[in-house]
């Protein structure tokens, strides 16, 4: 049994199947999952669409599948998916399997799946056959075999390698009875249900988040925003992050509409999508807004959700001039987000000091998060949208990086910030200490130069207008260096930096 210590109370039951099931009920047969247009050259196939009552089937097949295998409730099955329909049906389906959803990014290659998986236990890994050119499932395998606890990979997409077992079926399946299994007294809400990381000194932070966690982050950014009920949302953010769970996936199951996917970045791609979705809301980087804006892609959105993952660049960002709403949704790493509509004048609202609650400033607001800053002058966050313990449980006790919450509750999250007395507010100033941040990407500096300094490289991260900074590097053999890399597994946003033109091509 893994449980969160979050408010148990009998009002405070609803799951994230729980949330879905509504969303079935009421509209079975209604467009619920959409693939992006250019899903071929993704992931290979043809785009899918699903229903609710077939996304349903297909969460019930999943979720089959994993218990077939002799998959235990609550074992940590890590993900990773492009921004695809299976990755939503895949997450879900671990859900109602009574599993531990481990989404991981899309870039990640064998060192980081090996250094995060290793620190949690996860029994196994789902995929996609390949995203790009990257042979996912390959991938996946040549981690495993590092990986002792890991008894299954398994693979959406043709051609599974020998060893993967394949998952294409589940979408051809009859209806199905599935019963999710029992046995988790209390709470089904307060129970782990999605695991995501961070980097940190001596690799990654584990931090998991129960149901009423994971709700009430993606409530705060759907009451902010104002969606309606059955509005279509188009996003680009994957769910590998909690930024992507709280801006995507609970705000589609608040809204009960269909979600339209997208993986960045194809500007022909998501011109057809806007434009076929008059209305709803959109959900895009923060960086790539002017650029997006200013090309017309959002024209027809009702709302825009920017998501921030350098939020001391907000400060700074242009006013807003558009019929759309904008909402910012500031992102500090794993450990919250706070999201704030954008007043008349098309600045982004300053971070109160204190209690945060969404709609802003409205009557009855519900409470998101509650901001301080720290003795060592940076921010902290606590309340109902904040992890607040180790995982797994007794990560605490070990030498291992894992999350910390000071007495009072509150979690660091080093991000350094201003207090602004007259306004009893807080200006985010800096990024973590020691840390490259390529778009939704962080990279410890001391790392990097460990893995180069073998073969007499250097990293350096440059100011970059979209991704806020790239990696670029400098070997006396940079292609032999970059070959070197990819062969021992690094993240390919390192071993791009050593061709003589670097590729910004995060995720």
């Amino acid at each position: 049994m893994i449980l969160g210590d979050g408010d148990h109370s009998a009002g405070n039951r609803a799951t994230l199947d729980d949330l879905f099931r509504r969303a079935g009920v009421r509209h079975p047969d209604v467009l619920a999952l959409a693939d992006p247009p250019n899903r071929a050259e993704i992931v290979g196939g043809a785009p899918l669409a699903l229903t609710f009552a077939q996304a349903d089937r297909a969460i019930s097949a999943m979720a089959a599948a994993l218990r077939g295998l002799g998959l235990q409730t609550d074992t940590p099955v890590a993900l990773q998916f492009a921004n695809t329909v299976e990755s939503v049906v895949a997450l879900l389906g671990v859900l109602r399997a009574g599993m531990i959803a481990v989404p991981m990014p899309v870039l990640w290659r064998q060192q980081d799946i090996v250094d995060a998986l290793g620190r949690i236990g996860a029994k196994a890994i789902v995929t996609q056959t390949r995203i790009g050119t990257a042979a996912q499932a390959e991938i996946a395998m040549q981690a495993a075999v590092e990986l002792f606890p890991i008894r299954y990979v398994c693979a959406f997409g043709n051609d599974c390698p020998d060893g993967v077992v394949p998952l294409d079926d589940i979408f051809a399946q009859a209806p199905s009875d599935f019963i999710a299994p029992g046995g988790r007294p209390g709470n089904p809400a307060a129970h782990v249900a999605v695991v995501t990381f961070d980097p940190a000194a001596g690799g990654h932070i584990a931090v998991a988040r129960n149901h009423m966690e994971l709700i009430a982050g993606g409530l705060g950014v759907f009451l902010e925003t104002g969606i309606a009920a059955d509005a279509a949302i188009l996003s680009t953010i994957p769910l590998s992050s909690f930024a992507g769970l709280a801006s995507t996936l609970v705000p589609w199951l608040l809204a009960g509409g269909p979600l339209h996917l997208h993986h960045g970045f194809s500007p022909d791609s998501f011109a057809a999508q806007n434009a076929a979705l008059p209305g709803g809301a959109r959900v895009v980087p923060a960086a790539a807004l002017p650029a997006l804006a200013e090309a017309g892609l959002l024209e027809g959105a009702e709302t825009v959700l920017a998501l921030w993952r350098a939020p001391e660049r907000l400060p700074a960002a242009a006013p807003w001039q558009s019929s759309s709403a904008l909402i910012d949704v500031a992102a500090f790493g794993e450990t919250g987000l706070l999201a704030a509509r954008r007043d008349a004048d098309g600045m982004p609202a300053p971070i109160p000091l204190g209690r945060c609650a969404n709609p802003r400033g409205a009557a009855g607001a519900v409470r998101s998060a509650e901001t301080k800053r720290s003795k060592t002058g940076t921010l902290a966050l606590r309340g109902p949208t904040v992890p607040a313990q180790a995982f797994p449980p007794g990560a605490e006790r070990g030498r291992a990086p894992h999350l910390e919450a000071d007495e009072d509750g509150f979690v660091d999250t080093g991000f350094t910030c201003r207090l602004e007395r007259e306004t009893g507010t807080l200006v985010i100033t800096g990024s973590p200490g020691g840390f490259a941040a390529v778009g939704g990407y962080r990279f410890r500096a001391d790392d990097l130069d460990a893995l180069v300094a073998p073969a007499e490289g250097t990293l350096v991260a440059l100011p970059d207008a979209l991704l806020g900074q790239r990696l670029a590097g400098g070997a006396p053999a940079p292609a032999a260096l970059e070959a070197e890399l990819q062969a021992r597994g690094a993240n390919p946003l390192i071993a791009s930096a050593f061709r003589a033109r670097a590729r910004s091509d995060a995720a």
